[in-house]
């Protein structure tokens, strides 16, 4: 069909919530724009390391927060200051090591332990 939209593949979708419910002064607004400068700094934007970013007004947690998830693992990181956004992008986004420390949930596990 002519005209439709072409999307680029990406290896991950990094989903930060910006909501008011799960932190107080809605922190994950900063976790949002930190993470758009660390995907340039290290080069995931394009390409076959391409990361896709979203914001979400709730992620449904409501507690915890800033509450990120990266896709396509389903690994749900809570806590997640500008510091630990930008180990998320250098350990898990470039290389693939999950910082289970900070992990709550994985999907279709339930509650993470790790």
């Amino acid at each position: 069909m002519a005209g439709l939209p072409h999307m680029e593949s990406y290896s991950r979708h990094v989903v930060v919530c910006t909501g008011g419910y799960c932190t107080e002064h809605r922190a994950g607004r900063a976790v949002y724009a930190k993470l758009a400068s660390l995907l340039q700094r290290h080069g995931l934007l394009f390409g076959a390391t391409r990361v896709k970013r979203s914001e979400a007004p709730c992620l449904g947690v409501c507690a915890g927060g800033p509450i990120v998830v990266v896709y396509p693992e389903g690994v749900w990181y809570a806590g997640v200051t500008p510091e630990l956004m930008e180990r998320i992008v250098v350990e898990h986004l470039k290389t693939g090591k999950v910082l289970d420390d900070h992990v709550f949930h994985r999907l279709g596990e339930g509650n993470a332990t790790p």
